[in-house]
């Protein structure tokens, strides 16, 4: 078993650091101004572009840059850096859209990859959250039309989108729509602030009477929870690999800090608490990597669906809550000083709390892994894809 990375990979790790160290000049300015300005955005769209990282998710027959989920995840550790959540500024199509029409990929998904457009995607409600089932929002038929109307809550990229792709009911059909956000009807009726800073926004989006054509069905009718499930499948491995990458740089820097700072006569890393601190730290980072590395893997190996989703539960759960002790960890040992804006592991602190909640709660999570382990027995969970020990 070989687990050195081949050439490329380490080529488009390369890619990533670069960028993500490029990145790391805007940050101060979205802390403090609650964003970028569109100067900058369009001076970070370049940058994306020129570091070959736009679209890393679709096939290059697309224009996608055409990465492997392992390779995706390589670069997703790297770019989890950021703080700000800048790394979201690097445009990633919602997989759903490979479910779309030939005209709907000429619509929306290819000017999408080149940067031209950008999705969003509405499932969350007021009372639909960790159930997507029990959605509220309906799409009924009328004529050739159909009428939306409902409630979506927590859609990232809200503000910066020009279409949703927005999970409905038809006749108890779960569907998923593209719902252009120009269209009658489409109103933003919160933007609700968050502890973290985002560089984009989580808007609250009303839909009153919106109607639009059955050519805006993506996939078919009743499919929407199986598009919303792959969906999620993907942005949880992408969310263990951006939260190992977070760990790693506030661990880095708590290391490098400890290691200068002197108090009682010494170097405070040469204390055995802040050895305890770093080295779980490493534990944590170092597990859990490798698990991102094994699951985005075997995800590329063909892994079975209902395997793959309980997989990414499985490291979304262990990452996310790893990362979390780890930058508390960090500012710990940064002291008052961690607990400045200025200071990236305070940034890095707030912004990870969220990685405990979206997509799917660490609650959630552990109920699909049990849930599998239930219905199908601990192999699937347990074994490497396509071996059986």
């Amino acid at each position: 078993m070989d687990f050195r990375m081949t050439p490329r990979q380490i080529d488009l790790k390369h890619q990533a650091r670069a960028w993500t160290e490029a990145m790391y000049a805007f940050e101060l300015d979205c802390e403090m101004n609650n964003g970028l300005s569109l100067e900058q955005h369009a001076k970070v769209k370049q940058l994306i572009i020129d570091h070959g990282l736009a679209a890393i998710n679709m096939p290059t027959e697309y224009g996608g840059a055409g990465y492997s989920v392992l390779e995706q995840a390589i670069i997703s550790e790297e770019v989890g850096k950021l703080t700000g959540a800048l790394w979201d500024t690097m445009w990633r199509p919602a997989n759903a859209l490979k479910a779309a029409t030939e005209a709907q990929r000429e619509e929306y998904l290819f000017p999408e990859i080149r940067g031209e457009r950008r999705d969003a995607v509405a499932v969350t409600e007021p009372n639909a959250g960790s159930d997507p089932q029990n959605i509220s929002t309906t799409a009924v038929k009328d004529g050739d039309s159909y009428v939306i109307n409902g409630e979506k809550w927590f859609v990232t990229v809200g503000d910066a989108a020009d279409f949703i792709l927005t999970l409905c009911s038809v006749d108890g059909a779960p569907t998923m729509f593209i719902i252009d956000k120009d269209l009658p009807g489409v109103e933003v009726q919160r933007v609700p602030r968050y502890t973290h800073t985002f560089v984009y926004e989580h808007p609250e989006f009303v839909f009153n009477d919106v109607r639009v054509g059955a050519d805006k069905i993506l996939g078919e009718v009743g499919q929407g929870y199986e598009l919303t499930r792959d969906w999620f499948v993907e942005e949880r491995i992408m969310i263990a690999a951006r939260t190992i990458g977070a760990a790693d740089r506030a661990t880095r820097l708590a290391t490098d800090w400890a290691k200068e700072r002197e108090q009682f006569g010494a170097s405070i890393l040469s204390y055995q608490l802040i050895q305890d601190m770093l080295a779980r730290n490493t534990v944590d980072i170092l597990t859990n990597r490798a698990l991102v590395y094994q699951f985005a893997w075997e995800a590329d190996q063909g892994m079975d669906r209902k395997a793959l989703n309980a997989k990414a539960a499985v490291i979304k759960l262990g990452a996310s809550e790893a990362s979390n002790r780890c930058v508390d960890n960090a500012l710990q040992i940064f002291g008052g000083r961690g607990y400045m804006r200025e200071n990236p592991v305070e940034r890095l602190w707030r912004e990870l709390r969220v990685d405990r909640i979206w997509e799917g709660t660490t609650e959630v999570q552990k109920l699909i892994v049990g849930n599998e382990l239930n219905k199908r027995g601990s192999a699937g969970l347990l074994d490497y894809a396509g071996a059986s020990v």
